[in-house]
């Protein structure tokens, strides 16, 4: 039976199990840098003859398919964990799991903290490894302008770098970067594990001012440890309910908290995926958004200079790390974004017809529009009937208690047509 054994090494010797897998294998794929760091084993004489070295992982995957139909065993060798941010899944994505099986190594993220004595299990584990290639670098979840925002949130952080995203540059963001005003990045402590596994290992300890010019042999990774870290991200936070006082806004230019939650409940966001928030305002749909889901990658399109300036204000208030800024009018605005699976329109610009159109075009799962004019409100369903999605829309009238004299009354706020479509 065809099979592909995916092997971690590089931080303690091969146990029997691996070996004995290695000795049978018919070939022994390896990275120039995993080659290295094999080559240097008690074991490498005996199986020479075997490995082949290949440096691009489209061509290793092109190797291992043109042996298929030989029936032959393959063992891939990989860097400590390889289902850690490294090659197992996309092995198992590749061949189907019938036809890998995985034996780790340890991680280098056991081994870097290890190596600074603390433990690692309340830690934010992140990669900002993009893959050698600058042509086909990896779409990362998280940049090196986050890390700034997540300091607030986590008192560890652990991140996997590459020769693009080093150390000194994450130094240089932490020092760059407003969104620490709670804690001064003295109090901030890097770690920085070179050529783990290697002869020439080196960890160097430092605060972001002392790391900021120094140069790292690659690979590496940073260990942050912040204890400074605002307190009022904590597991007890209030999620979802934020009020319209607590953001900043213009001249009342908001959506109002309850006609947001209504928005929220037509959305049925998930956890994990892209939203796009077009003329987001003050963001407040975005931020409600970002502390529900706190794993979705979200949006906000403004073209409004002053707006932009309160969503950033929040942004860093709020420590919205999954929110991304985007300056600029709709449609337009979109050239470049990742594609989304939910759309919120809480301002069109008078473009609505060509907004729902680019939409339709890239098939969004969901689409939340809000209308104040009834000629907005025709418009996006006429828009929407056209693409085929199955439509559905209500009107919100909300009135709130006011005080008058010694009593209360009812003062009611604007209607709001909420129109929504799903995509057939």
């Amino acid at each position: 039976m065809f099979k592909v054994y995916v092997i971690g090494i590089g931080y303690k010797p091969l146990d029997a199990a691996a070996w004995k897998i290695i000795q049978k294998a018919d070939w022994i794929l390896a990275s120039e840098r995993i080659f290295d760091i094999f080559k240097g084993t008690n074991e490498y004489l005996k199986v020479k003859d075997k490995v082949k070295v290949i440096n691009k992982v489209d061509e290793t995957f092109e190797f291992i398919r043109a042996k298929k139909p030989e029936q032959k065993r393959i063992v891939l060798l990989a860097s400590g964990d390889p289902l850690f941010y490294g090659i197992g899944r996309r092995a198992i994505n590749e061949l189907g799991k019938e036809s890998v099986e995985i034996v780790p190594d340890l991680s280098s993220i056991q081994i870097a903290f290890s190596k600074i004595k603390e433990s690692w299990e309340d830690a934010f584990l992140m990669s900002l490894h993009g893959g050698p290639d600058p042509c086909k670098r990896r779409h990362l979840p998280y940049a090196i302008t986050d890390i700034p925002l997540l300091l607030e949130r986590h008192n560890k952080i652990a991140i996997l770098t590459d020769k693009e995203n080093n150390p000194s540059k994450i130094a240089q963001a932490l020092l760059k970067s407003a969104a620490l005003p709670h804690c001064h990045t003295a109090a901030i402590k890097m770690f920085i594990c070179e050529k783990l596994g290697y002869p020439n290992e080196r960890l160097t300890e430092g605060t972001p001012e002392e790391i900021k010019e120094k140069l790292f042999l690659h690979p590496n990774l940073v260990i942050i440890l912040n204890e400074s870290a605002r307190p009022h991200f904590n597991e007890n936070r209030v999620v979802f309910g934020l009020s319209e006082n607590e953001l900043k806004h213009s001249e009342g230019l908001i959506t109002k908290d309850e006609v947001r939650a209504v928005n929220l409940h037509k959305l049925r966001l998930q956890n994990k995926g892209i939203l796009w928030d077009i003329g987001a305002g003050s963001g407040s749909v975005s931020f409600e958004a970002a502390r529900l889901c706190p794993g979705l990658k979200i949006y906000a399109i403004e073209r409004d200079k002053q707006q932009i300036k309160n969503i950033s204000n929040n942004k860093q208030k709020f420590g919205a790390y999954n929110i991304h800024i985007i300056e600029g009018e709709a449609p337009d605005a979109f050239e470049g974004l990742p594609y989304p699976q939910w759309v919120f329109i809480g301002g069109s610009g008078g473009r609505i017809e060509e907004i729902i159109k680019f939409i339709a075009d890239i098939s969004v799962n969901i689409i939340v529009i809000n209308a104040v004019t009834i000629e907005t409100l025709n418009k996006a369903i006429k828009s929407l009937q056209e693409v085929e999605y199955d439509l559905d829309a209500v009107q919100i009238h909300v009135s709130r208690m006011k005080k008058i004299g010694e009593g209360n009354y009812f003062s009611a706020l604007n209607p709001v047509f909420i129109i929504r479509g799903r995509k057939l």
